[in-house]
C-alpha cells in the first residue's frame, strides 16, 4: 500500500464524502470536474452522498433542468458534468476519445464523410423535438433509409456527443433522452487549450488529491506528456511529497481533519476509487480482486476510515429496497453501527424502506 498515511483522510475530504462545504449538484460536479456516470442510478447516489440532505429526486431534478449533463466526457464512457463546464472539457478532451475509437466508428461506416448527412438528420429531428430516447432517434434514421443496428446507434450517439453536437436530455419515464447540446446550454466562452489544461488540472488535484501525474492522466484520458504539462503549470498552487518513489500532488490551500470512525457506502464506480490509476492507498491487492471484476466493473464498496473494507448490493423491490452488505474483515460493534446508519442515509437518499442484510 502507499506509505503516505493521510492519503484516504484527504480524498475524503477532497471529495467531499466527508464534511462536505456545497449544497447543490451542480457545485459539487463543477468542484469535483467530471464525474464517472455510466451507472444513472448509482452515479446520482454519488452526487448525493456528497450533500447534506440530498435526495434522488433533488439530483433528479438538477438534471431534468439541465444544470449537470450526462455525456462522454475524458476516458469513453459517460460523466456527469456541470452545464458551465461541459464545452472547454470537450474541446480538451474529445480529441484523445476520438482517437481511440476510429477504428471501430469506421467499422461501422461512421466516418467524417458520412457524419455530416447523419448529423443533419439527427438536428433536424431533436430540433422539433427537443428530447428524444436513442431508440426513438435510430427509428427516424431508419425511416430516412439509414440502416440503425444497436451498436451503430450507440456509436453515432458517442460521436455526436463528441463533436459537441448532443448531450443528455431529461429522463422520459425511465428513459434516457438526447437533446441539442447547443439548445441545452446555449450560451457558453471558449477558453484556449493552455487555460483548460490549467483548469482541468487545477480540479482534479484539488478535489481528487493527494494524486500522483499517472493518476491524472487516467481520469482525464490526456497523454501522459499533457499531464505532466498540467502539474507544470499548476505547480505554484500544488504542494506535493514523495512516497515509495511516487510523487503525490495535492492543493496548497487544502486541510483535512481526522475523522474518527466514518463508514460510508459509496456507488458503483466511485470517483473515490475508479479515479485513480494506483488505488492501494484505500485498497488491498486482495480485496482489490473482489471490489474491481477482471474486466473492469466497479462494484459499490464500503469504506471504513477511508480505507475499502466490504461490498454492498442493493435490490429494487416495488415498496422496498433489500442492501446485504459482504464484509471483507470483522468489524467492531461500533463499526457495524456505523454501517447501519449509511444503510440509513442510502434509504432516506432513496426515500424508500431499507430492508438490510450482512454477511
Amino acid at each position: 500500500m502507499i506509505n503516505f498515511p493521510k492519503t484516504p483522510i484527504y480524498r475524503l475530504s477532497n471529495q467531499q464524502i466527508a464534511n462536505t462545504k456545497f449544497e447543490t449538484a451542480k457545485e459539487l460536479v463543477n468542484w469535483m470536474g467530471a464525474m464517472q456516470a455510466q451507472d444513472y442510478q448509482m452515479a446520482k447516489w454519488a452526487i448525493g452522498l456528497r450533500l447534506p440532505h440530498a435526495t434522488d429526486q433533488l439530483i433528479e431534478s438538477a438534471f431534468n433542468r439541465g444544470e449537470i449533463l450526462r455525456t462522454h466526457l475524458m476516458r469513453p464512457t459517460w460523466h456527469f458534468v456541470s452545464a458551465d463546464d461541459i464545452h472547454w472539457i470537450l474541446e480538451l478532451t474529445a480529441p484523445q476519445i476520438k482517437s481511440q475509437t476510429k477504428a471501430r466508428q469506421k467499422e461501422l461506416e461512421l466516418t467524417n464523410d458520412k457524419l455530416p448527412s447523419l448529423y443533419t438528420i439527427l438536428e433536424k429531428a431533436l430540433t422539433e423535438e427537443e428530447f428524444m430516447t436513442r431508440d426513438e432517434i435510430s427509428e427516424i434514421l431508419q425511416q430516412n433509409g439509414i440502416s440503425m443496428n444497436s451498436s451503430r446507434s450507440y456509436h453515432l450517439m458517442l460521436q455526436a456527443e463528441l463533436d459537441g453536437l448532443i448531450c443528455s436530455g431529461i429522463v422520459k419515464g425511465k428513459e434516457q433522452t438526447h437533446a441539442l447540446l447547443d439548445r441545452r446550454v446555449p450560451n457558453h466562452k471558449s477558453i484556449t487549450k493552455e487555460e483548460a489544461l490549467a483548469e482541468l488540472g487545477k480540479r482534479y488535484f484539488s478535489s481528487h488529491g493527494p494524486a500522483t501525474i499517472p493518476d491524472f492522466a487516467w481520469w482525464s484520458g490526456l497523454s501522459l506528456s499533457m499531464a505532466k504539462r498540467v502539474v507544470e503549470i499548476n505547480k505554484p498552487s500544488l504542494s506535493s511529497e514523495l512516497s515509495d518513489g511516487n510523487t503525490y500532488w495535492f492543493a496548497t490551500d487544502q486541510s483535512a481533519s481526522l475523522i474518527q470512525e466514518s463508514v460510508f457506502l459509496l456507488p458503483a464506480f466511485d470517483e473515490y476509487l475508479i479515479s485513480y490509476r494506483n488505488r492501494s492507498a484505500v485498497i488491498t491487492d486482495e480485496n482489490h480482486q473482489r471490489a474491481i471484476s477482471f474486466n473492469g466493473v466497479f462494484r459499490p464498496v464500503i469504506v471504513t476510515n477511508g480505507l475499502i473494507s466490504g461490498l454492498w448490493k442493493r435490490t429494487v423491490k416495488k415498496d422496498k429496497i433489500l442492501l446485504e452488505t459482504s464484509l471483507f474483515r470483522e468489524h467492531e460493534s461500533k463499526e457495524l453501527m456505523k454501517i447501519k446508519q449509511a444503510v440509513e442515509s442510502f434509504g432516506m437518499f432513496l426515500k424508500k424502506e431499507i430492508v438490510f442484510k450482512t454477511t
